[in-house]
This record gives C-alpha cells, structure tokens and sequence, in this order.
C-alpha cells in the first residue's frame, strides 16, 4: 500500500513527460513525411552524367581482375 505513495505520482509526472515529447514531436515536424525518406532509400544515386561510363568501365576492371591472371589474387605462383 505504501508503494502507491511513490507510484502513482511516478506514473503521472512519466505520462505527462511522455505528452511533453510528443507534442514537441508533433510541432516540430516529425511525422511531416513518413513514405519520402523510404522512397528516398530506394533512388539510385548513379544517375549523375557520366556515372555509366565510370560503372562500366569500373566493372571491366572488376572481371578481368577475376579472370584468374594471378597478379593479385595471390594464387599465380610467381615469386616463390
């Protein structure tokens, strides 16, 4: 019994704080634009001009680093 002393003016100063941040929340524009941040995700940032030729050529570099020529891949044999 002598706990509800202390809790129940606990819970009410809790609540009223919990009111206090979501008002703020509300004013200053949280919840303005819930979907454009998810769409926002989703864009593709390679639509800069002359980001193509840089991906392709970037990707031209890619396969024949894989091509197995063993200078970096470790796996040539050279040097041992």
């Amino acid at each position: 019994m002598e706990s509800l002393y202390l809790l129940i003016p606990l819970s009410v100063v809790l609540v009223f704080v919990i009111g206090l941040l979501f008002w703020w929340s509300l004013r200053s524009g949280q919840f303005d634009d819930l979907e454009g941040p998810a769409y926002r995700l989703l864009m593709d940032d390679r639509d800069e001009p002359g980001s193509a030729e840089k991906a392709r050529h970037d990707g031209a570099i890619k396969r024949t680093d894989e091509g197995g020529n063993g200078e970096e891949s470790g796996g040539g044999g050279k040097g041992r």
